[in-house]
């Protein structure tokens, strides 16, 4: 990647984090969909920011919106490594009325608003992202492709099942690579050639020359009947008026597609959690050669003890798993499980295909099964869930797949009955 290290210094990115997450209710009733934790120990955010950072991009706009206060701070004071000194930023942008007293409407008003960015650093390129996938890219491969190609646009792209596509921007191409249509959504995908049942869909990233951005968002701004969104808007505009619009493909060396997960819904984000859990994970957390930075509180080692019941001891244990810092199981059993840090776990509990995010507390007795505990619950002894879900119905969000959502802070009524 050496000679592409002129370019990247000439890349600005644009990180959009302002969605509002409904599908992801009740995980973002308080917080922002990418401020959402993720992993045992992360924030959504920080895999793309990650990615940024270790493909050598150093000037990241985060573009916020709804609901931000979490996400801010997390960007205040996990994300302040970068040296102002060599003109490194992460930059929190909410929305700055620069073209009348609105909010952003649609992915590409988010980027409209800011133009001041592109006017003040003068990037040849800039790079769009989401905030809210998981996945781990060297966006260099991207950025050189599409000079290679002398494109205008670059869309990064992946193969998904054409009944799943429906979720997502879905392009035709040529045998060149170039997009000659794109569909927002569309009920019935086109399917890749040669791939029956397969379509192409959009990542929700895209390199573009930085002239020409401006001259799109320029455009559509004039549009009053457009929604100001790349996908819906500029990227079928530029396809239809001859710009040079291509797709990347995320693969390996081999050809073989790499993981890349929208984790939109509860049911989406409870699997892309699960799948860390793998004896061989597809998403590496343990590659030092491509670490996933994040706030990290100064917690104590995880911590396992036995406790002494009816003159026997329990020991804590946990298997397939991953706990984090200051977490303390006190003759407790973890199996297939995500702990996050500082969570205490007491006597004769089970947990099981569970995500428990920060600072929880979780009772004497409890059983758990295929549920996600929002931060700051306290579990009272006893309680049981994820084995009657006509009964947790009535108290907790349960996914369409069974996945059941204690929402951050609750209190358990007195009178709860398993």
């Amino acid at each position: 990647m050496e000679n592409c290290d002129r370019e990247v210094k000439k890349t600005l990115v644009y990180l959009l984090a302002g969605g509002k997450g409904q599908r992801l209710y009740p995980l973002t009733e308080e917080r922002a969909k990418p401020a959402v934790p993720f992993g045992g120990k992360y924030r959504i955010i920080d895999f793309a920011l990650s990615n940024c950072v270790n493909s050598g991009f150093r000037k990241i706009l985060v573009v916020t919106q709804y609901k931000s206060a979490s996400l801010s701070r997390h960007l205040a004071v996990g994300w302040n490594f970068l040296s102002s000194t060599f003109g490194e930023y992460i930059m929190d942008l909410p929305p700055q009325q620069r073209f009348g007293e609105k909010w952003y409407v649609g992915t590409a008003d988010a980027v409209y608003q800011n133009l001041y960015f592109i006017d003040r650093e003068k990037p040849e390129y800039i790079i769009i992202l989401s905030g809210d996938h998981i996945y781990q890219m060297d966006y260099r491969y991207m950025l050189r492709a599409h000079i290679e190609k002398k494109a205008d646009i670059t869309v990064g792209t992946v193969v998904v099942e054409k009944q799943k596509a429906t979720a997502f921007g879905v392009m035709q191409i040529d045998s060149q690579e170039r997009i000659i249509n794109f569909y927002e959504k569309p009920k019935d995908p086109p399917e890749i050639p040669n791939k029956k049942g397969y379509s192409l869909a959009s990542m929700g990233i895209y390199v573009f020359n930085a002239n020409k951005l401006k001259s799109l968002l320029d455009h559509d701004a004039e549009i009053s009947t457009s929604t100001h969104d790349f996908g819906r808007d500029i990227i079928p505009y530029a396809i239809h008026n001859k710009l040079n619009v291509f797709a990347y493909r995320f693969v390996d060396e081999n050809g073989n597609e790499r993981y890349w997960r929208d984790v939109g819904t509860i049911d989406a984000f409870y699997e892309a959690n699960m799948d860390l859990i793998a004896p061989i994970p597809h998403l590496n957390l343990y590659d030092r050669d491509w670490p996933i930075y994040t706030h990290a509180r100064q917690y104590p080692p995880v911590k396992f003890a036995s406790v002494k019941v009816n003159n026997e001891y329990i020991n804590g244990s946990a298997v397939n798993s991953l706990l984090g810092d200051g977490t303390i199981v006190v003759g407790a059993k973890i199996n297939h499980s995500i702990i996050f840090p500082a969570v205490k776990i007491l006597e004769n509990t089970e947990i099981t295909d569970s995500i428990i995010f920060n600072e929880c507390r979780i009772g004497k007795n409890v059983r758990l099964r295929r549920v996600i505990v929002d931060k700051l619950v306290e579990i009272p002894d006893g309680v049981k869930i994820g084995y009657n879900l006509e009964h947790d119905g009535k108290y907790f969000y349960v996914s369409r797949n069974g996945i059941v959502v204690i929402p951050r802070a609750y209190k358990f009524p007195k009178n709860f009955k398993n």
